[in-house]
């Protein structure tokens, strides 16, 4: 890795296999805007804050990456995710690809893209087998993942 913006996605997913919601958070830019499937846009402090409410959740959590490459003011990357989701105990191995717009040494915006339908069979058994696929099921994936980081977040505001 030869410039500043693949040395910050590398930063960035060290700090994501130490678990350290901080220091991801310190690649962000303030207004960073974040896009993935389950939590959909998130932005600013929001975007931290979801890294802190996973993080501080991790079971049997790793990640490996790689594939960085960054060209002008963009990066791609990879990584895998494996860890228990908290709710069932089921073990996940989520493949990720990562995009990422960068300003001034800071990641602007973050967009991840996975399957949700096969992260739904890993996290939820049979039900997410049979209906993970549907609309109604990745729905309400997104709307419990979003009522989680609302909490997570007002509990952390008291």
């Amino acid at each position: 890795m030869d410039n500043a913006n693949a040395e910050l996605i590398e930063r960035f997913y060290h700090a994501f296999q130490d678990l350290d919601a901080e220091a991801m958070s310190a690649c962000y830019a303030r207004d960073i805007r974040f896009e993935d499937p389950v939590f959909g846009t998130l932005r600013g402090r929001e975007a931290g804050d979801m890294w802190r409410m996973l993080l501080s959740r991790a079971a049997d959590f790793s990640l490996t990456y790689g594939d960085i490459k960054a060209t002008g003011q963009t990066a791609t990357a990879k990584c895998v995710a494996t860890y228990r989701f908290s709710r069932t105990g089921r073990k996940v191995v989520n493949e990720i690809r990562s995009k990422f717009a960068i300003r001034d040494g800071e990641i602007v915006e973050q967009t991840d893209t996975f399957n949700l339908w096969r992260w739904s069979r890993q996290a939820l058994g049979l039900k997410g087998w049979l209906l993970g696929g549907t609309s109604i099921v990745q729905n309400r994936i997104r709307a419990e993942a979003r009522k989680g980081l609302a909490d997570y977040r007002r509990q952390a505001a008291s």
